[in-house]
C-alpha cells in the first residue's frame, strides 16, 4: 500500500533559473517551508563561504522568488530551506535544528538546475548558448526510418578507456572521445579502426549511452571509482566526471554537445538512458527540498524500494511527473538527444510517459525521438493507486510510439538471465525453445506479450545488465569455462556459431534490434553479471580483441546492412515453413526467408516454390558459417528447391524473379 503525500498546490510557473537580459531569476517550489534563502558563490569548490545569502519571497501555489538586477552568469549557488520540525521526518545529518523555534535548516542544491559545480554539491548560474560548441545551430540528427533502426549500447567510459584504443589521453573515458572521428588500434595508419570510426564500419544507427546525467557514486574531481551512473544526483546535468574540468559548470555542457554532434556526423543518432524511478539516496535535493513529496513511502511511511536502490520517485505526483516531462524536452531540444531508455519503465506511470510523447512529438522532428523501457521493476512499490504503472500489466496502456525491452525473445533465444546455466535456443534447448523464437520472429503478434505495432518490441539478448551473451554461451556450452573460452582464443567454433545464430534471429527479427556494444566481437566480463561497480578495465570495449574477432564483427555487419535494406524484416509476417525438430524456418514477407539449426547436425529445409506472379529462384543471401570458422568449413547452399544447411549456422535466403 501506499502513503499518500500531503496535496500540496501544484505551481504552473517557470521553476530553476532563469537568466534575463538584465537580470537573474531564482524560482524553486518549497510549498511545506517557512523560509528559503539564497546563497551564492564564486565558485563550486565546498571550502568557499557564500558572498551573498538573501531570502526569496513567498508566491503563489507553494513556488519562493528571487529577482536579481544582475547577470549571474557562472555564478554557483545553493538554498537553506526552513521547515516545522513536524515536516521532517527524517532530517538530513547536515541539517540544523533549533529546539527553540522548532524548525529544521536544510542545506541544498538546485533540483531544477541545468548546471553544477564539481560533485553537484551546488548549482550554477549558466548561459546555455555560451555553451554550444562550434557549429551546434546547425547540428541536425540523421534521419532513419523505423526498419533500419539498430541500436547499440555503450557506456561513456567503456567506450574510450582502452588504452589501446588509439584515443588521446585527455579523451580517454571523457565525453570528447566521441569527437576523434578516425581512431584507430594503437593509433597505427590504417589500423583496425575504433570509436566512432568503427562504428560507422559496424553500421548501426543508434548509440544508446548509459546515464550521462550528474550522478552520484563517482567523484568527479578525481573520476573514481568506476560506475555504471544508475545514481542520479542532477537530472539535467552532465556527468562531471565525463568532461575535461568537472569544477566549470559550463565544461560538461559543451563537451556533452560535442560528443552528440559528433555522434551525429557520423549518420548516428543518440539514445540517452535516463533513471526516473529512484536517485543516488534517499536524502536527495527533491527530499530536501520538499519532504515527503517526491519520493513513495509505504504504508507505515518508509521509503518505497521497488528499485531495489532504497527509494522510489513518486512519477504520479503531479509536480514530479510535471519534472519528468519537462526534463525530457530539455534534452531533446537543448542537447539534440535523439531517444530515451527508461530505467525501470515499471516503476513509472503510464499517464506520465504518454504525456512525455505527447510533448515529444511537439518539438521540430519530434515524432523521431525514440521511447522505450524496461518493463518490470526490482519489488513492489507503493505508487497511489489510482495510476497504472508502466510494467507488463500496464504496457498495453503506453502510447504506439513507446516501446519496451523484449524479455521473452531474450530469454527464449539464449536462456533465462536469472538462472545462469539454463540454456536457451542457441545454446543447448532448440526443441524446447523453438516455438518461442518463432514468435520472438514475428515480434509476439497474436501472444500477449505483443504490443499495439511491431515497434514496440525491443529485440535483444544482451544488455549492460545480467550476463554478457558470450559469458552466457560459455557458462552453459561449457561444464567448467576455462580463460581459453571467455577470451575466446581456445577452441571455442561451437560458441562462436551460437553467438553468431543468437545475432542472426535478433536482427532478422519484427521490431527494435538492440544490442550490447562489444556482442559483436563476444565481449567478456569473465562471468561477472553485475559489473556496474567493478574494475574500469573489466568494463571497457577490448579494441585488441575485436581487431583479431573480424569474422564475427562482419557478420553483425552484413545482418545490420542487409535489415537496413529490406524493410520487410522490421514489420513483415512471418510465416513458419516446414522443418526438423528444433530448426526454425520462416517465410518473411514473400520473397526472404531466414533458417537457424543451432544443432550440431547438417539439415535440409524445403523453401516455398509458390510465386503469385512469376518463376522466380532462392539463393544464399547471408550464412553465419565463416563467422564461427572463417577457416573454411562447407556453407549452406541451394539445390532442388531445398535449402541445404551445415550444423550451428543461420542462413537467410532470398527469391529473385528470373
Amino acid at each position: 500500500m501506499s502513503h499518500i503525500a500531503t496535496p500540496w498546490p501544484v505551481y504552473s510557473g517557470p521553476l530553476g533559473v532563469q537568466l534575463l537580459e538584465h537580470g537573474t531569476v531564482f524560482t524553486v517550489w518549497a510549498p511545506s517551508a517557512t523560509s528559503v534563502k539564497l546563497r551564492l558563490f564564486t565558485s563550486s569548490i565546498e571550502r568557499e563561504s557564500a558572498y551573498t545569502i538573501v531570502d526569496l519571497t513567498r508566491i503563489e501555489d507553494g513556488a519562493w522568488r528571487y529577482a536579481s538586477t544582475e547577470r549571474l552568469t557562472g555564478t554557483y549557488y545553493d538554498y537553506l530551506l526552513s521547515f516545522p520540525i513536524s515536516q521532517v521526518a527524517t532530517p538530513p545529518n547536515d541539517a540544523v535544528i533549533s529546539t527553540a523555534d522548532g524548525t529544521v535548516t536544510i542545506r541544498t542544491a538546485d533540483p531544477w538546475a541545468k548546471a553544477s559545480g564539481v560533485n553537484g554539491e551546488r548549482s550554477m548560474v549558466v548561459d546555455l548558448a555560451a555553451t554550444d560548441p562550434q557549429g551546434w545551430d546547425g547540428d541536425q540528427a540523421p534521419q532513419v526510418p523505423a526498419s533500419q533502426t539498430v541500436i547499440w549500447e555503450t557506456h561513456v567510459g567503456d567506450f574510450s578507456n582502452d588504452p589501446h584504443g588509439g584515443f588521446p589521453q585527455e579523451h580517454r573515458g571523457k565525453f570528447l572521445a566521441f569527437t576523434d572521428a578516425h581512431t584507430t588500434l594503437d593509433c597505427q595508419p590504417g589500423g583496425f579502426p575504433t570509436g566512432i570510426a568503427y562504428l560507422r564500419h559496424l553500421g548501426v544507427t543508434h548509440v544508446q549511452i548509459m546515464p550521462f546525467y550528474d550522478y552520484g557514486s563517482v567523484n568527479e574531481a578525481t573520476g573514481t571509482p568506476y560506475n555504471w551512473g544508475y545514481d542520479p544526483v542532477a537530472y539535467d546535468v552532465p556527468e562531471g566526471s565525463y568532461s575535461t574540468d568537472p569544477y566549470d559548470g559550463a565544461v560538461r555542457i559543451r563537451e556533452c554537445k560535442a560528443m552528440i554532434a559528433a555522434l551525429h556526423r557520423a549518420g548516428i543518432r543518440v539514445i540517452m538512458d535516463v533513471v526516473y524511478n529512484h536517485m543516488y539516496e534517499n536524502d536527495n535535493e527533491f527530499e530536501r527540498m520538499v519532504p515527503g513529496y517526491f519520493c513513495r513511502r509505504d504504508d507505515k511511511g518508509d521509503f518505497a524500494n521497488g528499485s531495489g536502490c532504497g527509494n522510489d520517485m513518486a512519477s504520479e505526483r503531479p509536480m514530479f511527473s510535471r519534472f519528468i516531462v519537462e526534463s525530457l524536452v530539455y534534452w531533446a531540444s537543448e542537447y539534440h538527444v535523439d531517444g530515451f531508455r527508461f530505467d525501470l519503465m515499471g516503476l513509472l506511470d503510464t499517464q506520465t510517459l504518454n504525456r512525455a510523447r505527447a510533448e515529444l512529438d511537439r518539438l521540430p522532428d519530434g515524432k523521431s525521438i525514440l521511447m522505450y523501457g524496461e518493463p518490470w521493476s526490482a519489488d513492489t512499490t507503493a505508487a497511489e493507486p489510482s495510476f497504472t504503472l508502466a510494467d507488463k500489466k500496464g504496457r498495453k496502456l503506453l502510447d504506439a510510439r513507446i516501446g519496451w525491452f523484449c524479455d521473452e525473445s531474450r530469454d527464449s533465444i539464449k536462456g533465462n538471465v536469472m538462472l545462469e546455466r539454463d540454456p536457451g535456443y542457441v545454446n543447448g534447448s532448440s526443441d524446447a525453445f523453438a516455438a518461442q523464437v518463432r514468435h520472438a520472429l514475428n515480434g509476439w503478434r497474436g501472444t500477449e506479450a505483443q504490443g499495439k505495432q511491431v515497434g514496440q518490441i525491443v529485440q535483444y539478448v544482451s544488455a549492460h545488465d545480467d550476463l554478457t551473451l558470450w559469458d552466457k554461451l560459455c557458462l552453459t556450452m561449457r561444464d567448467d569455462p576455462a580463460h581459453a573460452d571467455y577470451d575466446a582464443t581456445g577452441d571455442v567454433q561451437d560458441i562462436l556459431a551460437a553467438n553468431a545464430i543468437a545475432a542472426g534471429l535478433v536482427l532478422t527479427s519484427a521490431g527494435l534490434p538492440f544490442m550490447l556494444s562489444g556482442e559483436e566481437f563476444t565481449r567478456t566480463k569473465y562471468g561477472c553479471d553485475n559489473s556496474f561497480d567493478r574494475s574500469a578495465q573489466l568494463n571497457w570495449l577490448d579494441w585488441r580483441r575485436a581487431s583479431r574477432l573480424t569474422a564475427l564483427i562482419e557478420w553483425y555487419r552484413t545482418l545490420i546492412a542487409i535489415r537496413k535494406t529490406r524493410p520487410a524484416f522490421y514489420d513483415g509476417v512471418r510465416r513458419t515453413l516446414d522443418a526438423p525438430d528444433g530448426i526454425i524456418a520462416a517465410l518473411v514477407g514473400e520473397h526472404l526467408a531466414v533458417c537457424a539449426n543451432p544443432t550440431s547436425s547438417s539439415v535440409t529445409v524445403a523453401l516455398p516454390a509458390d510465386v503469385p506472379v512469376q518463376q522466380s529462384t532462392w539463393s544464399v543471401l547471408a550464412d553465419s558459417t565463416d563467422a564461427a570458422d572463417p577457416s573454411g568449413s562447407v556453407g549452406a547452399s541451394i539445390s532442388g528447391g531445398s535449402l541445404h544447411m551445415p550444423a550451428r549456422a543461420f542462413v537467410i535466403c532470398e527469391r529473385s524473379a528470373q
